[in-house]
């Protein structure tokens, strides 16, 4: 008895207006303002207001100016549009671990950073109002 290959299954070219992502989850362009807290590799705490640029159910990835390192824990606070908020400013905090760092960009020096969030956990929390100046 001889044996024969299988016959090579016939494969569909991807169309070229169409994106191939071998992702988990999808990820959405999602620009919304997001404050990012954290810890720097020497201890230091540190604040800094960014834009998302996509986010998934499993993570995130933006720009940042702080050097974070990977394995860094942090916070997003990401601004709910108020349409989604019944008019109301609310912030979405979801927890997460820096898994990828960018080279940072020559220009502005911000570095890509991409987030896994940690857990299923989110809170929704309302917007602290800034203090006023004097």
């Amino acid at each position: 008895m001889t044996k024969t290959a299988a016959p090579k299954k016939k494969t569909k070219p991807v169309p070229e207006d169409v994106e191939v992502n071998r992702r988990r989850e999808w990820r959405f362009d999602f620009p919304l303002e997001t404050l990012i807290e954290g810890s720097l590799a020497d201890g230091a705490k540190f604040k800094e207001e960014t834009q998302l640029e996509n986010i998934s159910s499993g993570g995130a990835y933006f720009s940042l100016d702080s050097g974070v390192v990977v394995g860094s824990k942090l916070n997003l606070y990401i601004e709910l549009p108020e349409k989604l908020a019944d008019g109301k400013k609310l912030r979405l905090r979801i927890g997460g671990i820096t898994v990828r760092l960018e080279k940072p960009d020559k220009k502005a020096k911000r570095q890509g950073v991409a987030v896994r969030f940690s857990d299923d956990l989110f809170k929704v929390v309302p917007v602290k109002k800034a203090a006023k100046k004097k």
